[in-house]
């Protein structure tokens, strides 16, 4: 499943670069975020609870920082496992760009699914995956917002 999308940030390249590698501001955005901590500069270990269609877990995930070019862009890999549920396992890039006092940031994701998660349906995976990231993206423009 491939997700793209864009937001109109009303913040600084800087500050938004900042805020998205900012644990309590990411845990804060993430929906169904129970725990975040960074294991090192280019690591982060989550305990997140998602719920897709009849499925609802706890995945207990890994992301690694790669490609950065601070402030402009990223990739995150990851992957969740979910025990019987499943598991969930992608990347995702992310590019910064200044567009006047606001900034614009662009992404593009790739996720795969295994398990019972797998069995549920395409639609509703994707149309779960895009709820969850507008929602991220809404609470994260209010967080960086001045």
């Amino acid at each position: 499943m491939d997700i793209t999308g864009s937001f109109r940030i009303p913040a600084s390249r800087e500050r938004v670069w900042e805020a998205l590698n900012d644990v309590s501001i990411l845990q804060a955005c993430i929906p169904g975020c129970l725990e975040l901590c960074k294991v090192s500069e280019t690591e982060l270990d989550a305990k997140m609870q998602s719920k897709i269609g009849p499925v609802k877990t706890t995945f207990n995930t890994h992301i690694t920082l790669t490609e950065m070019d601070p402030p402009r862009r990223y990739v995150l890999v990851g992957e969740g496992k979910g025990g019987a549920a499943g598991f969930a396992r992608g990347s995702a890039a992310v590019s910064l760009a200044e567009d006047g006092d606001e900034t614009v940031l662009e992404y593009t994701a790739e996720i795969k699914v295994g398990g019972k998660i797998a069995q549920i349906g395409s639609r509703l995976l994707d149309g779960t995956a895009r709820k969850l990231s507008n929602d991220f993206f809404t609470k994260f423009v209010e967080a960086v917002s001045p």
